[in-house]
C-alpha cells in the first residue's frame, strides 16, 4: 500500500533509528512510503495553547500536501504526539467548513487547500487495521520467543478516547498487546503503560518529570520485563535519553531498553540490530539482543 508519510520532526532528529527504521522495515510489510519532506511541525500541542488558528494551519497544510500524494490511500505518521496532536486540529478543521474555508484562504499562496476527509493513522493503527495481525505473524522470520515485552502508549495515542476512535470494535489502546503477540513475544503488563512518561513537564519541572519516567521503568522492571516499545519518540526521548538521570531522581538502578515500535517489528521480521540503529540508545538492549548471532534473546 502507498502511503503519505509524515515522520515528524522528532524522528528525523533526535531518534533518527526510528526513521531509519521505519524506512527499512517498510518494504518488508509492502508499504511505499511517499515522505511529506515539505511538512512542517504538528506542534505537539504547544502550539494550539497559544495559537490555535496556527497550529491548525501549519497542520491542514500537511494534510492538504498529504492529500496531494497521488496514489496514496492514507497519510501515516510514526509518532503518536504527532497523531494526537493532528487528530485534534483535524477535528476542528472537520467540524466547521467556514473555518476551513478560512483556513485554506491562508493556504492559497502554496496552491495547497485541504479538503474534509483524509485519514491519518499512527504505525501501529495502520499494522493492526491495514495490514492484519494475521499477515503480520506470517511475515515473521525471526519470533520474539522467550521476550518479555512492556507496552508504553504514552499519553496522546489513548486519549481522549472519541478523538482517537477508541471503542469496544476498535480497542486502539490496546493494539500494542496484539502486535507483540503476533511477533511472539509475551506481552507485560505493568501500571504504567498508558500514563504520561512525564516527557511534556521537563522544562517546566524536570524532577517530576524524571520522576514520572522513573517511576515506569521501575514498574516494568518489577513486573520482570526486557524491555519497552512505545510508539511514540518523545516517550522514547524521557524513557531511553533519560534514564541515566531518572535514576538519581528514583534513587534506583533501571537499566531498562525501550525499542521503537518499527525496530521491534524489524526484530521479527529479520532485519539485523545495528540495521535497526539500536547501537544509538543510551540504554543499551544487550539484555535482550544476542550482538553476535543477531537473534533475539531471553534476559541475561
Amino acid at each position: 500500500m502507498k502511503v503519505a508519510y509524515w515522520p515528524g520532526c522528532v524522528s528525523r532528529g533526535f531518534t533518527p533509528e526510528l526513521h531509519g527504521s521505519m524506512a527499512k522495515v517498510a518494504p518488508l510489510l509492502d508499504i511505499e512510503l511517499v515522505e511529506l519532506d515539505r511538512a512542517n511541525c504538528c506542534g505537539a500541542g504547544v502550539i494550539a495553547e497559544h495559537n490555535q488558528e496556527l497550529a491548525d494551519t501549519l497542520n491542514a497544510r500537511t494534510f492538504a500536501l498529504a492529500q496531494g500524494v497521488d496514489g496514496a490511500q492514507m497519510m501515516m505518521n510514526i509518532c503518536s504526539t504527532c497523531q494526537g496532536a493532528q487528530g485534534e486540529c483535524q477535528e476542528r478543521l472537520d467540524a466547521n467548513a467556514e473555518y476551513r474555508e478560512h483556513v485554506n484562504e491562508t493556504l492559497a499562496g502554496e496552491g495547497l487547500s485541504y479538503e474534509k476527509g483524509l485519514t491519518n493513522k499512527n504505525f501501529l493503527w495502520l499494522l493492526v487495521e491495514e495490514i492484519g495481525l494475521d499477515e503480520l505473524s506470517a511475515r515473521v522470520k525471526r519470533p520474539l520467543t522467550d521476550l518479555r515485552v512492556g507496552p508504553f502508549y504514552g499519553c496522546y495515542i489513548v486519549r481522549p478516547r472519541h478523538r482517537l476512535g477508541i471503542d469496544a470494535s476498535t480497542p486502539r489502546d490496546h493494539y500494542l498487546e496484539r502486535v507483540i503477540d503476533a511477533l511472539g513475544g509475551t506481552v507485560t503488563e505493568y501500571a504504567g503503560a498508558r500514563k504520561c512518561c512525564g516527557f511534556p513537564i521537563i522544562t517546566m519541572n524536570k524532577e517530576a518529570s524524571l520522576k514520572q519516567a522513573g517511576r515506569h521503568l521501575g514498574d516494568a522492571i518489577e513486573a520482570q520485563a526486557d524491555c519497552l516499545v512505545t510508539p511514540c519518540p518523545l516517550c522514547h526521548l524521557n524513557l531511553d535519553m533519560q534514564q541515566p538521570l531518572a535514576e538519581g531522581i528514583v534513587g534506583r538502578k533501571l537499566g531498562m531498553p525501550v525499542l521503537h515500535l518499527p525496530q521491534l517489528v524489524g526484530l521479527a521480521l529479520g532485519l539485523k540490530p545495528a540495521e535497526l540503529g539500536l547501537g544509538r540508545h543510551i540504554v543499551k538492549p544487550t539484555a535482550v539482543i544476542d550482538w553476535t548471532s543477531a537473534v533475539v534473546a531471553s534476559a541475561a
